[in-house]
């Protein structure tokens, strides 16, 4: 059963934002994204061996921050190669996550508009919805910025782009996402947010990052999302 603090989190949401990799789908399912990241410190490494040496014990998105450093070409060979792994990865990621159809579908019918903001690509992410017939679900798709990756959350662009396009004011729109970084985002651009704790230890690392409620089930958000916004 959907909780007040859910209900409440979303009862002023006009537009719904989701988070891709986590609430909607699992990009990495069927490639580890280990193997993603190795890929990616090669391209580094022929750039600039050094940069190969900051990406220890760091993630692939990581590589992507880190890339700027080796110039515009190294950004570019970094941005380019990840964004062919994750359409690679999303042709065999699996179904959507338990619950995210069921609250897409939910967003729409009680007439909110719904976005995808993600610091995964837009290309990735309209191939996923393509593949599982979800594209009629989602009003706007708002990826990282090509070559851009100071703009990934946390910063608030994407989430302050998305709004800005769906025509509702940030203070009328929720976001949902697995990250700490996502809850970040959604503080500097004062929208809403609902932490999806999807991982064993999320509950706490999102509350305190500040999300106005944390939840472990998609289904949950769904239930929510029966009820009409407020005006």
């Amino acid at each position: 059963m959907a909780s007040e603090a859910l209900t409440g989190a979303i009862s002023t949401a006009q537009s719904v934002f989701f988070d891709f990799d986590g609430p909607v789908c699992e990009v990495f399912a069927g490639i580890p994204a280990s193997e993603v990241a190795r890929s990616l410190v090669d391209v580094m490494q022929s750039f600039d061996p050094k940069l190969s040496e900051k990406m220890e014990g760091l993630d692939f998105m990581d590589a992507l921050r880190i890339s700027p450093q080796g110039g515009s070409d190294a950004l570019r060979a970094v941005e380019d190669r990840l964004i062919e792994a994750e359409l690679a990865a999303v042709k065999v990621a699996g179904d959507p996550t338990p619950g995210a159809v069921a609250s897409l579908e939910a967003a729409r019918s009680s007439g909110r508009t719904v976005a995808i903001v993600s610091n995964n690509s837009a290309e990735c992410v309209r191939e996923f919805l393509n593949q599982h017939d979800l594209t009629s679900l989602v009003q706007e798709i708002v990826g990282r910025p090509a070559y851009e990756p100071s703009r990934m959350k946390p910063s608030p662009y994407l989430l302050l782009v998305s709004a800005s396009r769906l025509g509702v004011a940030p203070e009328h729109c929720t976001l949902v996402g697995d990250s700490v970084s996502d809850i970040e985002a959604a503080i500097a651009a004062e929208t809403r947010s609902v932490g999806y704790a999807n991982r064993a230890g999320k509950e706490l690392s999102l509350a305190e990052a500040g999300a106005d409620v944390v939840i472990g089930s998609m289904d949950d958000l769904a239930e929510a999302l029966t009820k009409k916004p407020a005006r």
